[in-house]
């Protein structure tokens, strides 16, 4: 009997720190309304009992506020970069034009200020934003430099889901990383073992007895994620990245790969008292895939550290879900049906495209990267696909490398039409921008190209895996308008102007031709903010000096007999 109570004693004294060993899971604050100011901050965080980590920040000590949207408002957005590094900032599956997409090309440098302005035009769907400085992503990201953004339209409002955030609708970012002894974030080491659900580590959430929204977002570098409940519990697929499914799909799995979302329904109903976690079923997780057993399709590809790492190819959780008794006027019910998606016909094509994936290096070491496009590796003055507006197009994706891609196009959402030769399974029909290509396999997808053309304007498209971006895979493309000119000479009248070269490093040449001359010229930022102006030329050819100017995008108004003519020129570095 003394041995039984000991056991019991055990037993609950055990229970008990358990659950004092979990944090509270954090829900990041929100912002809403037509105005949203977000302030990036070197700063730190407590993660870990005394110990003080270096993050950045968004508004606060790590990740940023969740961003509340509503389809056909207008909105503006002041980025101020209080970071002592430049940045950008993407916003993530948003469709916006190419001036306010956050790309490597739109950068903000240390206590400047970037102030996009945009109509939103994207459906109700969870999308996000972070950091998209070339060769800086990971880092940036990883530090903690991002949020989610939640849309909200008519269709989403006239369903009987849960939408009372932090109460029955919750953001869940999932990011897997790695510490040093000093509990510093260490960025590129595959010994991402510790996880976090929105900056908080061994989390859990006291989650209502009734049908609960959850917004996934896999914000991790590189691990992809095989999310499920424990013990087979269903739940209910609703969204993709970029959008209501036609009707919920009813899973016990769901593999999330980095920049990939999901919205999903779970019924607590009657479930009061128990303890359930949402876990990575990683050991089900097939060969090639970086978080299964085996990274690489052979047994001697591997990444460096990889098999120390205790989460690859195990099972384990993300988070722990405390349920509670209900809320006031819960939501008990699934619904039916959700909204009508309709991809564009195949026979509607204008064009079609094929994107190989291959590796740097050959043999054992392949898997390690750098990884290519088309045999190219990025290069910010190249423009690698010029896209007709309103275009409608199938890209092939074929992956020839020994380890799976997540593949994320900027501007257009697209539908699958084919995984491996057949059609996607139902959880994937819905609208998407990030695609996970596994080793050997071949996706297929539509878009359309509409609404937004420049012929300076640079979008992005690239793998996901935060690391394989920095490194080099990644390829940009314009969209042109029907009257553009992808040349640098532009026709005057009988005049002709040259601007040269573009994009450039540090001097820009500007030249009259006809010895027509130039009265003057003025040089102003993306912001709008004009840095140089030189009057009284009075020559047909001067050069303008940029050397201490940051890289970015540049706008050129040069004066000449009473007639302003304008360029757009991109400064790289």
């Amino acid at each position: 009997m003394k041995k039984s109570l000991l056991i019991l004693g055990i037993l609950i004294f055990v229970s008990f720190n358990n659950l004092k060993a979990q944090n509270l899971l954090a829900i990041p604050d929100t912002l809403s309304g037509t105005t949203f100011n977000l302030n990036l901050l070197d700063t730190n965080n407590v993660f870990f009992t005394g110990f003080t980590t270096n993050t950045f920040g968004v508004n606060t000590n790590y990740l940023g506020p969740t961003l509340f949207l509503n389809q056909g408002d207008s909105i503006q957005l002041n980025v101020h970069n209080q970071l002592m590094d430049t940045t950008t900032i993407h916003w993530h599956g948003l469709h916006v034009s190419a001036k306010n997409d956050g790309g490597p090309h739109i950068v903000i440098p240390p206590d400047t200020i970037w102030r996009p302005s945009f109509k939103v035009r994207d459906h109700a769907a969870s999308y996000w934003y972070h950091p998209h400085m070339h060769h800086m992503t990971n880092l940036h990201a990883t530090l903690g430099a991002a949020g989610m953004i939640i849309v909200r339209d008519t269709i989403e409002a006239a369903l009987t889901l849960p939408r009372k955030y932090g109460v029955d609708d919750f953001p869940l970012v999932l990011q897997s990383k790695s510490f040093d002894a000093n509990k510093q974030i260490v960025v590129h080491d595959a010994a991402d073992s510790t996880m976090m659900v929105n900056g908080t580590i061994d989390a859990y959430l006291p989650t209502p007895a009734q049908v609960v929204r959850f917004r996934l977002l896999n914000a991790s570098s590189e691990r992809i994620l095989n999310i499920g409940l424990q013990g087979n519990l269903s739940f209910y697929q609703i969204a993709t990245d970029g959008g209501l499914l036609n009707a919920p799909v009813q899973l016990t799995r769901l593999m999330l790969s980095p920049g990939e979302r999901a919205e999903i329904l779970v019924d607590f109903s009657g479930m009061t008292g128990q303890n359930i976690n949402l876990m990575s079923f990683a050991s089900e997780l097939p060969n090639g895939i970086y978080g299964a057993l085996q990274p690489g399709m052979g047994a001697g590809q591997t990444i460096p550290g990889y098999t120390l790492n205790p989460l690859n190819g195990a099972d384990f959780p993300l988070m722990s879900f405390s349920v509670v008794t209900p809320t006031t006027n819960p939501v008990t019910t699934i619904p039916s049906t959700l909204t009508t998606n309709t991809p564009w016909p195949i026979a509607s094509a204008d064009d079609f495209r094929t994107l190989t994936f291959t590796p740097v290096n050959m043999g054992p070491t392949a898997i390690q990267g750098p990884f290519l496009i088309n045999n190219t590796t990025y290069n910010m003055g190249v423009v690698n696909y010029h896209i007709p507006l309103d275009n409608i197009e199938i890209w092939t994706l074929t992956n020839q490398s020994p380890i799976a891609h997540p593949f994320h196009i900027h501007d257009v959402q697209f539908y699958i039409t084919e995984i491996a030769g057949v059609a996607p399974p139902p959880h994937l029909a819905g609208r998407k921008d990030v695609v996970l290509v596994r080793p050997g396999q071949t996706v297929k997808f539509i878009t359309k190209f509409e609404s937004f053309c420049d012929s300076m304007g640079m979008y992005m498209y690239h793998c996901h895996m935060l690391t394989h971006e920095d490194d080099g895979m990644m390829g940009q493309f314009v969209v042109d308008c029907p009257t553009s000119v992808n040349i640098d000479e532009i026709n005057v009248g009988n005049n002709e102007l040259l601007i040269y070269p573009n994009p450039a490093a540090n001097q820009v040449s500007v030249k009259m031709q006809k010895e027509v001359v130039i009265s003057s010229i003025a040089v102003y930022d993306f912001s709008g903010k004009r840095i140089i102006f030189e009057n009284n030329i009075n020559h047909n050819e001067t050069v303008i000096n940029l050397q201490e100017q940051p890289s970015g995008i540049y706008f050129f108004e040069i004066n000449s007999n009473d007639k302003v003519f304008r360029k757009k020129i991109s400064l790289i570095k």
